[in-house]
């Protein structure tokens, strides 16, 4: 039983670092300054599950050695991202009685943005996953979302983040993510 405890503890560690690489990557001022997306509580929410997505869609995608690994960190990383989003609204001085609700809608704006960013990205079209970003991007005022940058930037992440075995990500060895273009 010890032995559980000591497995759950060990992705947890493992999952709140990597989710700690996720959000630096979505705090990334070009994001915001460069592609117009709104810096806003609702907009750092937006870039951070969009990450989030990508990271997970890489750990859950693999089938060779660490698959059951990928899927652990995997499951574990969105436990590390609903309590940060438990953490934050209470931060952000939510009342009490309402943060179970809005941690259960911003977990739910997950799952939700995942087939739209999954059918997206398997389109060999930009345009498909711009339409997608540009729905999912609130812009910043009086801006609009460079949403086809956007997507390119997505594209070439995703590209990145193939190349690097699950293990390696699994261990913080192997790049997460990669800088603007």
């Amino acid at each position: 039983m010890l032995t559980w405890f000591r497995k759950r503890s060990t992705g947890h560690r493992k999952a709140g670092e990597l989710y700690g690489r996720v959000v630096t990557q979505a705090r990334a001022p070009a994001i915001y300054d460069r592609h117009g997306v709104a810096d806003t509580p609702e907009g750092r929410y937006e870039v951070l599950v969009l990450h989030l997505f990508l990271v997970i869609e890489r750990l859950r995608g693999e089938d060779q050695d660490g698959a059951a690994q990928g899927r652990d960190l995997a499951r574990d990383l969105v436990e590390v991202f609903v309590e940060d989003m438990d953490d934050s609204l209470r931060e952000m001085g939510v009342g009490d009685l309402s943060v179970p609700r809005k941690v259960k809608k911003a977990a739910a704006g997950l799952y939700d943005r995942t087939p739209l960013y999954r059918t997206a990205l398997g389109s060999k079209a930009d345009d498909s996953l711009a339409e997608a970003l540009a729905t999912s991007l609130p812009a910043g005022a009086g801006r609009a979302v460079d949403s086809a940058a956007l997507a390119r930037y997505v594209r070439l992440l995703a590209a990145e983040m193939a190349r690097v075995p699950v293990p390696e990500l699994v261990s913080g060895t192997g790049p997460l993510l990669q800088p603007l273009p």
